[in-house]
């Protein structure tokens, strides 16, 4: 049996700090450490924009030292700039809508994190996130199931768990609400517990995703033509990372009614635009499948999927394909994208997920 030992990650909110009160409130021996993921400088932020920055640092080591835990910053600058910033440009150059929320859950928490766990010969990884993880003995797998704060369940974003990371990893805050957290912070003197939740990607201000691809890569993504669906040029664009399937705002364009983007072309530097039920879709292929109630994907079943963090869940039926999976939803879904996590559910369990490749419309053709 292993030793109840910890590295809890802290990022100065309140979420962490709960956590960590929570491990050493059942006697587990406990290191806080903040992962350094970017030095805000270097992405043309501020020092006290949220996450990353001295006073989340500070906020965090205050925590620590009430508790009476030892605590250190991790430098993980060098794996951050390629696992999750470069591959997130890469995907938006590539016409894809990334989430480096799950890359950085992926190649960062519970990967480099845990091996940094293994070096200091600590049992496990502890996170603020809002989900559970359950050890079924029938299977003898490791299950993850959805936070019981409905408004704050996070399985969404770590359906890319392996075995051995959810092993060896524990979620003090899945049978809780987020009320109830920020009351045991406040409780306890917390210096964060009233702090406000980031609500956007860590590192691009003011979510301008686009501004900060040519701050950092130096490059300037060309202007193009605007395409009706039928191929009448309507109007020019201004880069087509600058778009995403289903957006309306921000078009700049005067047709008389509004219109969406249903497709980029990168190759040719273009943007369609169309109607509203150019949008909607029933079928996916997926693939980078991680399957976490089983090994693989035997045979068809029935599923509830979500294509997007905030979407409510959807019936459908999955597939076995090639490589990765087919998903048929009940009910046309809108603006499914390409680079986006699909991830399916039974119940409150994640079986798994992976990555939206192709999106096939009414007809049957590829509409992305």
């Amino acid at each position: 049996m292993q030793d109840k030992s910890a590295l809890i990650a802290m990022s100065g909110g309140v979420d962490s700090s709960v956590a960590a009160y929570l491990m050493v409130s059942q006697g587990f021996r406990c290191e806080g450490t903040t992962m350094r993921l970017y030095r805000n400088e270097d992405v043309g932020l501020s020092q006290f924009h949220t996450c990353c920055s001295q006073r989340d640092i500070d906020d965090a080591a205050e925590v620590a030292f009430q508790l009476d835990i030892s605590y250190a910053v991790t430098n993980f600058t060098a794996e951050f700039r390629e696992q999750v910033i470069g591959k997130f440009i890469r995907s938006y150059e590539a016409g894809e809508t990334p989430n480096p929320c799950i890359d950085c859950n992926r190649y960062m928490k519970f990967d480099r994190l845990l091996r940094a766990a293994e070096e200091k010969n600590l049992s496990y990884v502890v996170t603020g996130h809002y989900a559970r993880i359950e050890y079924d003995a029938i299977s003898g797998r490791f299950l993850l199931k959805k936070g019981v704060d409905a408004a704050k369940d996070q399985s969404y974003v770590l359906y890319a768990m392996t075995q051995k990371q959810l092993a060896h990893t524990l979620f003090p805050l899945g049978g809780l609400t987020k009320p109830c957290v920020r009351e045991i912070a406040a409780e306890h003197g917390f210096i964060n517990a009233h702090k406000h939740d980031s609500q956007d990607i860590c590192f691009v201000p003011d979510s301008d995703y686009a501004k900060f691809m040519e701050q950092y890569t130096r490059k300037t993504y060309p202007a193009g033509d605007f395409l009706y669906t039928d191929g009448t040029v309507v109007g020019r664009h201004r880069g087509t990372v600058r778009y995403t399937p289903g957006q309306r705002k921000g078009l700049g364009l005067s047709m008389g009614r509004p219109v969406y983007v249903c497709q980029k072309d990168m190759a040719k530097n273009t943007v369609t635009v169309g109607d509203e039920s150019t949008l909607f879709a029933r079928e996916l292929l997926a693939g980078d499948m991680n399957w976490i109630a089983f090994s693989k994907l035997d045979a068809q079943r029935r599923v509830k999927a979500k294509a997007r963090y905030r979407q409510p869940e959807q019936d459908a039926t999955v597939y076995p394909a090639e490589n990765g999976i087919r998903l048929r939803f009940d009910e046309p879904q809108r603006a499914l994208t390409p680079g986006q996590a699909v991830v399916l559910y039974d119940g409150a369990f994640v079986l798994g997920g992976g990555t939206i490749t192709e999106v096939f419309n009414e007809n049957g053709g590829g509409t992305l």
